[in-house]
């Protein structure tokens, strides 16, 4: 069959007829749709709290949005931008700056004021040993910020709900550990990643006490809780929070016995999707996601479109990176995500036990980890090797490099494959047949109208894609695996080549970063490299509360219809063969470089490995007391006896 992602190609018969009935249809001015009004978007709290009546959403998926060219989609969120028009990046990375001024900015100096400012934000005194993790922190030259660690009381507050002796009974009996005794961690458990997290607490096991933790060595997030269980537990903690009298408080941590009451009856683990179901319980009951009817046929082409995006957009893109990365907004994602179509393996419980992990969605009730992958040197996530190369000598071109994860990709679902998306799009002769209406894309839509792309508006997207683009997979992964790791019905549509090392990636200035069967564990070294992280993702992981959007990467909607708009303001438009010089739209290297070193400058300084170790040894701390019969009334207040 002739290849489809370098000359030539067929168009499949319902394709043909999906292309017939299109064009009668733009012709005759039928099937156009309009959008509900947009409100600005409510603030999404910690517990995961939204306002009742913020979402107003039908209960099945957008109606086609009656496109002008093929793949096209309409956008609500953008607004057409002329020369003398600020383009909304600028904004957004203006806003940037200001916001992690402002971060930083509530450092404290000191034990006094680190102790003040955890009070103002946590309700209660800190946990024993927080003088002595504040040294630890200030000796390794870190910048403590106590908002820095939000994420730790997002994952425990709910603790706070439960008794103390049944979470360290949970803990102690699940199959994979890390036990804590005498300050001495160790584990029996033979995954590697066990063993890279045991090396990570290894060196502040002095620090702590006795303790057990249960770790999820699955690549999917595995904990889903209903939001309205979790709601009580979170009202619960509130409730809980008082400022012990200092003649009051504990300071030491009870010992935890080697033996304890007798395991609860096993949890029970599902093993069988839809996974979507299974996420969305933990949002909101009025939520798109939670009122959205459950997609199960992935056979047809997915329809990509703007309309649940737009609570996350600013002018077309993504301004609440929260939003952007919670399902919750966002029931289209079912049919556009591996991990909701088909994950590589389901092992799921609706019960809130204490797992540890390395990611996790926003639903999910997993404690996060620094993902294990990020405690290691191995090349393929760190880089290492790379000598370091300055922007100058940079391509500027986007390179994605990877195999096709992401879940179980077959040949009546893998349309609907994220990274098979991206690497669609990233082809110049794919985005070309669409755009000059010789092949509707099976798997991608082109940028809207809207996006006032100059390469959209001259016809040549897609020679303008295939200069600036080059994306590709080293292994198809098709689900019944073949020789040479060819796929027979994705081989097609996709070139395979060899790998590229990640150091040589970072040669280029632009690297798309996009999930696998979870998280990215290329992400850290992708913020090392001085070049810029232009990231999609629907995981959360541990250091998200010290990053900022347009300050340190460049965020992306999982759709990547802003993917083109990106890179066009970056790049600009060179003009090609029968361009005028009015078609020539300079692009912005500076704020590209700008936000590239800002993200190396800060990865260096605060998601280093000894940023991993404090952030654990507090969290571990906070574990510990949450774990604490005596919990109540445990705490540091040595500031206050001063």
């Amino acid at each position: 069959m002739p290849s489809r992602f370098g000359h030539s190609g067929s168009i499949r018969n319902t394709a043909v007829l999906r292309y017939v009935v299109l064009v009668l249809l733009v012709f005759l001015g039928l099937g156009l749709v309009k959008y509900s009004p947009i409100y600005p978007p409510p603030v999404v709290s910690g517990s995961r709290q939204y306002p009742k009546d913020a979402y107003k959403a039908a209960s099945t998926p957008p109606a086609p949005q009656n496109p002008t060219r093929p793949g096209a989609t309409a956008d609500p969120t953008a607004t057409r931008t002329t020369p003398n028009r600020q383009h909304p990046i600028d904004e957004l990375i203006g806003k940037a700056d200001d916001e992690f001024y402002a971060l930083v900015s509530r450092a404290s100096p000191d034990l006094f004021s680190a102790a003040t400012r955890y009070r103002e934000l946590r309700g209660r005194h800190p946990p024993p040993g927080f003088d002595q993790w504040y040294e630890f922190a200030k000796s390794r030259d870190a910048l403590v910020v106590e908002e820095f660690f939000d994420q730790i009381y997002h994952d425990l507050n709910p603790f706070w709900g439960i008794d103390a002796p049944k979470i360290r009974n949970e803990a102690r009996n699940f199959d994979q550990t890390i036990k804590i005794r005498a300050h001495n961690a160790t584990t029996e458990a033979e995954p590697p990643w066990m063993h890279l997290w045991l090396d990570l607490i290894k060196t502040i096991e002095q620090y702590l006490p006795d303790m057990d933790l249960a770790i999820n060595v699955m690549d999917e997030p595995r904990l889903v809780v209903p939001w309205e269980q979790i709601d009580a537990y979170v009202q619960a903690e509130k409730r809980s929070r008082k400022l012990v009298p200092a003649s009051e408080v504990i300071s030491e941590y009870s010992k935890n016995p080697e033996t304890g009451p007798s395991a609860d009856p096993a949890i029970e683990w599902n093993t069988s999707g839809p996974y979507f179901d299974i996420a969305r319980r933990g949002c909101h009951p009025d939520s798109p996601a939670r009122l959205a009817q459950t997609m199960t046929d992935f056979s047809r082409d997915p329809h990509i479109s703007l309309r649940y995006a737009a609570p996350h957009m600013y002018k077309g893109y993504v301004s609440n990176w929260t939003r952007a990365t919670s399902i919750c907004d966002q029931p289209d994602l079912q049919s556009l995500h591996g991990a909701f179509i088909e994950p590589l393996s389901i092992k799921s419980s609706d019960h809130l036990m204490p797992m540890f992990g390395g990611s996790k969605l926003a639903t999910n009730n997993e404690i996060l980890l620094p993902p294990a992958m990020y405690w290691s040197d191995n090349e393929m996530y760190s880089g290492a090797g790379f000598e370091g190369h300055t922007w100058e000598e940079k391509h500027d071109k986007a390179i994605w490099r990877g195999a096709a994860t992401g879940g179980r990709n077959k040949i009546d679902t893998w349309r609907g494959f994220h990274r098979h998306r991206l690497v669609s799009m990233m082809n110049g002769t794919q985005v070309a047949r669409a755009e000059n209406w010789t092949e509707i894309p099976g798997n991608f839509a082109l940028p809207p109208q809207s996006y006032n792309l100059k390469s959209l508006q001259t016809g040549k997207l897609g020679e303008w894609t295939g200069q600036f683009c080059d994306a590709a997979f080293m292994d198809l992964l098709c689900w019944e695996a073949e020789p040479d790791m060819g796929c027979r019905y994705t081989g097609e549509y996709y070139q395979l080549v060899k790998a590229m090392p990640m150091a040589e990636q970072f040669r280029y200035k632009y690297l798309p970063d996009l999930d696998g069967n979870s998280f990215s564990g290329r992400y850290r070294g992708f913020l090392r490299s001085n070049s810029l992280p232009i990231k999609a993702t629907i995981f959360k992981e541990w250091h998200d509360s010290r990053l900022v959007p347009w300050k340190h990467f460049v965020p992306m909607d999982n759709r990547y219809l802003d993917f083109h708009g990106i890179l066009e303001y970056f790049l600009g438009y060179p003009g090609f063969s029968g361009d005028g010089p009015e078609s020539v739209v300079p692009g912005h290297d500076h704020e590209a470089r700008k936000i590239a070193q800002a993200g190396e400058d800060w990865a260096k300084k605060a998601l280093r490995r000894e940023d991993m170790q404090i952030y654990v040894f507090r969290l571990l701390l906070e574990y510990a007391r949450v774990s604490d019969d005596n919990r109540e009334r445990l705490g540091f207040v040595g500031d206050l006896q001063r």
